[in-house]
């Protein structure tokens, strides 16, 4: 391929990317365009650190398979990422290529390489919840410590399984009060679920809610001191707060880092414990497969073995024989031959 500066229709193909092709056809979400979009920010300034070559001034001859894996290294390296999130960004960076192929197959020379890189194979990563008591004592700490909005916050957020966007989203319209207390969240894909609270957790959520003043069914459930609606760092700073709170002082059960998604991690866990059918789990957590939702039966060695072992109980017979009767039927065999 000659030459050529390309900023123009590299420029043009991400702005269409982003604007159109992800939102318009492929219909994704906010939070999936903003990933898109963060992963392309990360890739012009690595070019321009690394290279000298100022966004402005970047051409698809710029772009190589030495450069994108210079680019995951960087990730790593300068940013501090994961190798599971520098696969996400490669992911980001190959599907705006097979975009670009289809919308300007002179590049395919340039976009073909970069699409064929494997991907680094990341190792499993440890799925971290809290145990039972664990989440006694965070509720316990968030009740004592920041009143009712940050217990109904946990309290939600553990019972629901939500994701901590679900949560940030969720609209007083959203919150149904009448027994047994529900609540209405979109996730992944546009997708709406409707999910059960315990009475317990109900009626501290709705306390809470019925608690703000006069709200509008468009005015968001959890709030900051000043009104505005929580964020996910918000809510993931408060959830921070109360875990260094209860793990200074049970710190045998409380670990000193605590993620909302680890509080949806183990009301999964929880639930399955608890002999919960996988189906109504991944309902719940809003997979859209139940082998997404099989991590929570590999992550627990004690779930397996119960499970196998109610297995074996259907296929191995009880011993119904008293010594006596073995005895006897020793004699009795004996006697055949």
């Amino acid at each position: 391929m000659p030459t050529q500066d390309l900023s123009s229709d590299f420029s043009t193909l991400i702005a269409g990317f982003l604007s159109v092709y992800l939102p318009v056809t492929r219909g994704c979400s906010t939070n999936t365009i903003r990933s898109y979009r963060d992963t392309f920010i990360l890739l012009l300034r690595f070019m321009e650190t690394t290279y000298a070559i100022p966004p402005h001034q970047l051409t698809w001859v710029d772009l190589s398979v030495d450069t994108i894996h210079r680019f995951m290294t960087w990730l790593q390296q300068e940013r501090g990422c994961t190798l599971a999130t520098a696969n996400q960004r490669l992911a980001a960076v190959k599907s705006f290529l097979r975009y670009t192929q289809a919308r300007a197959p002179q590049l395919i020379t340039v976009a073909k390489p970069i699409i064929d890189i494997r991907v680094s194979k990341a190792p499993e990563p440890q799925l971290l919840y809290l145990t039972r008591q664990g989440i006694q004592v965070l509720m316990a700490t968030a009740n004592q410590k920041g009143g009712l909005r940050d217990l109904a916050l946990l309290a939600c957020l553990y019972d629901s399984a939500a994701r901590v966007q679900e949560i940030a989203d969720l609209n007083h319209a959203n919150l149904h009060a009448a027994k047994p207390v529900t609540i209405t969240v979109t996730g992944k894909g546009g997708k709406t679920r409707t999910l059960p609270l315990t009475s317990q957790a109900g009626n501290i959520v709705t306390q809470y809610a019925a608690s703000q003043h006069a709200p509008l069914p468009a005015d968001p459930v959890f709030t900051s001191q000043r009104g505005a609606r929580l964020t996910r760092a918000g809510i993931a700073a408060i959830l921070a707060r109360h875990a260094i709170q209860a793990h200074t002082s049970d710190p045998g059960v409380i670990p000193s880092h605590v993620t909302p998604h680890m509080l949806r991690h183990s009301r999964a866990m929880h639930l399955l414990e608890d002999g919960v059918n996988l189906i109504y789990i991944r309902d719940l957590l809003g997979h859209s497969s139940v082998t997404t939702t099989e991590i929570y039966a590999k992550a627990n060695p004690e779930i397996k073995r119960a499970v196998i072992e109610k297995a074996s109980s259907h296929i191995i017979p009880e011993e119904h024989y008293s010594p006596e009767t073995r005895a006897d039927l020793l004699t009795y065999l004996t006697t055949l031959v």
